[in-house]
This record gives structure tokens, C-alpha cells and sequence, in this order.
């Protein structure tokens, strides 16, 4: 069952707690190797992100539009010594924790990695 909850600062806690326990994050990856990223619905010409720290929370957004996607393992070290790296070169903002409405923080790669100083 999903600890994740409406409280987007909560989630976003929670994903730093739990990828630190387990050091294990998850995003989505079709089987044409593309991770999914969309436009922010924060930043005007932005696009995000998202992960997860729990592989069931990212598995119930693989539906409607998402479905030819499957939640993806990354270790914590790789996502933030590489992935940070690269989505902050690219410009794209990070989604931690999207709750099942899409709720959720979109943060700034350097953000995202203040996160665990």
C-alpha cells in the first residue's frame, strides 16, 4: 500500500527517506529504452522527470497513456551521480514522488541533491 499521500512536501521527504533505506529509485522506461519525461505543469517550456522511491507507487501510473511503460531501477549512487547530472545539462526538472493524481513536486536537479547534503 502507498504511503504517499496529498501532501507534496511529505512525499517529497519520504522519497529521500526511503531511496536512502533502500538505495533504489525508480522511473519509467518503455521497452525501446525511452525514460518518461512530459511538460511541466509548473514551469512554462519545462519538462520533468519523474521518480519514484517505491517501484508499486511508479507501477500505478504504467495505464492509460503510460502503459507501454514499466517501472525501472536506478541505484541511488547512479541517479544521483549521473542522472542529476545529466537532467541538470538538459534542463530537466525532476518530479519525486508523484502521488496518483500527478501531485508533486518538480524540482532542480542541484535541488534535488541539496536534498541528501
Amino acid at each position: 500500500m502507498s504511503k504517499l499521500t496529498q501532501d507534496v512536501k511529505k512525499n517529497t521527504a519520504l522519497f529521500v527517506a526511503d531511496s536512502q533505506k533502500t538505495e533504489t529509485v525508480w522511473g519509467l522506461c518503455n521497452d525501446q529504452g525511452q525514460w518518461l519525461s512530459l511538460d511541466s505543469s509548473e514551469f512554462e517550456d519545462s519538462e520533468v522527470m519523474p521518480f519514484w522511491s517505491q517501484e508499486e507507487d511508479a507501477q500505478c501510473h504504467c495505464v492509460d497513456e503510460w502503459a507501454s511503460f514499466v517501472p525501472t531501477k536506478l541505484s541511488l549512487e547512479e541517479f544521483l551521480e549521473d542522472w542529476l547530472t545529466t537532467l541538470a545539462t538538459d534542463e530537466v526538472l525532476v518530479g519525486l514522488n508523484w502521488n496518483n493524481e500527478l501531485d508533486g513536486e518538480e524540482l532542480e536537479p542541484r535541488a534535488v541533491l541539496d536534498l541528501y547534503l
